[in-house]
């Protein structure tokens, strides 16, 4: 299962917003390739912005962390580069990436990604049953568990990319389907919940037509 690359991003931020002023203190990304990650980057931001003591009281980060962290005009490039051209996903895939492409716009670089996947979205879609699709009761929902503190990038981005994997595998055993890739997450990401049995049994069958 997820033989392509596939990195999944974690932003811990100041807020919501980067058009209002939001800027980011930690990331992990993490590649995923065949169902497992196999490489990280992870740091601590200066951006050269106060944090708000709920953004402290949540995640655990400090004023002073970020202010003894590695630049932004330093973590940035070395982020984009970590990234390349693969498959990009996080867990409201939207919030990252817009905090990822503000960055970059800052610092008048570009993003390479290939594409996006969200992994809250396609939990929604395979698994249109569950209670929760927030990252810590949907993974406690599928028998995965935070092995340290959430609200940290690199503790997010853990669970995030074994969520990813188990959809993988969901699909890939359900549907009998050998290469679930990228494209495939995508596409299956842009339906509705309502038409994506179908679409994957269409898939199964092409997949037969193959071997």
């Amino acid at each position: 299962m997820l033989d392509q690359p596939i990195v999944m991003l974690d932003f811990e931020t100041t807020g919501l917003s980067p058009v209002m002023g939001d800027r980011i203190t930690e990331v992990a990304a993490l590649r995923i390739v065949g169902g497992e990650v196999v490489e990280r980057y992870v740091s601590l931001i200066n951006c050269n912005v106060r944090i708000p003591s709920f953004i402290t009281g949540l995640t655990g980060i400090t004023q002073a962390m970020v202010d003894g962290a590695p630049p932004v005009h330093q973590v940035l490039p070395e982020l984009l580069d970590f990234i390349g051209g693969d498959t990009l996903s996080a867990h409201n895939a939207s919030f990252d990436e817009k905090f990822l492409l503000a960055e970059a716009a800052r610092l008048n670089l570009q993003a390479r990604h290939q594409s996006l996947v969200c992994s809250l979205k396609l939990s929604r879609r395979v698994f249109p049953q569950l209670p929760s699709y927030k990252l810590g009761q949907l993974s406690s929902q599928l028998g995965i568990r935070f092995k340290s503190a959430a609200h940290r990038a690199e503790s997010d981005a853990e669970v995030a990319a074994q969520v990813l994997i188990h959809i993988g595998k969901h699909i890939g055993s359900t549907y009998g389907i050998a290469a679930v890739d990228p494209a495939l997450l995508v596409s299956v990401n842009k339906l509705a919940a309502a038409k994506v049995h179908q679409f994957l049994l269409k898939q199964q069958l092409a997949s037969r037509a193959t071997l």
